[in-house]
C-alpha cells in the first residue's frame, strides 16, 4: 500500500514563492514516476509537473520557467518538491502528488496512487 503526503500549500501573494512537498512511502517506489496535478473550483484537474525515474522532468506549458520539480529517494520513501515561483491567481488551486510506474505522463488517468492534496491560493 502506498501513502503519498502533502504539504507546503498556503496564502500568498502574486509574485511569491512557495514550496510544496509529498512524501510517498508504503513500498519501494524508487522505479516510480511521480506528478504533480491541480485543480481549481468548477475546473478540470490538470497536469502541473512529473518527474520520472530516471529524473526526467516534464511541466505544463503554463508553469514551464517558473515551476521546478524535483525528488530525493530516501530508503522507501520519495520525496517530490515542486517549487513554485512568480505565482500568480491563476495558479490558485487544490495541488495533488500522484505516483505511477516509470515514466511521468500528463494524463491524470495513468497515476495509480494519490495524495489528499494542499491548497495554494495567490492573492493579486
Amino acid at each position: 500500500q502506498v501513502q503519498l503526503v502533502e504539504s507546503g500549500g498556503g496564502l500568498v501573494q502574486a509574485g511569491d514563492s512557495l514550496r510544496l512537498s509529498c512524501a510517498a512511502s508504503g513500498r519501494t517506489l524508487s522505479n516510480g514516476a511521480m506528478g504533480w496535478f491541480r485543480q481549481a473550483p468548477g475546473k478540470d484537474r490538470e497536469f502541473v509537473a512529473g518527474v520520472s525515474w530516471n529524473g526526467g522532468t516534464t511541466y505544463a506549458d503554463s508553469v514551464e520557467g517558473r515551476f521546478t520539480i524535483s525528488r530525493d529517494n530516501v530508503k522507501n520513501t520519495v520525496y517530490v518538491y515542486l517549487q513554485m515561483n512568480s505565482l500568480k491567481p491563476e495558479d490558485t488551486a487544490n495541488y495533488s502528488c500522484a505516483a505511477r510506474k516509470w515514466i511521468a505522463t500528463q494524463r491524470s488517468s495513468d497515476y495509480e496512487y494519490w495524495g489528499q492534496g494542499t491548497q495554494v491560493t495567490v492573492s493579486s
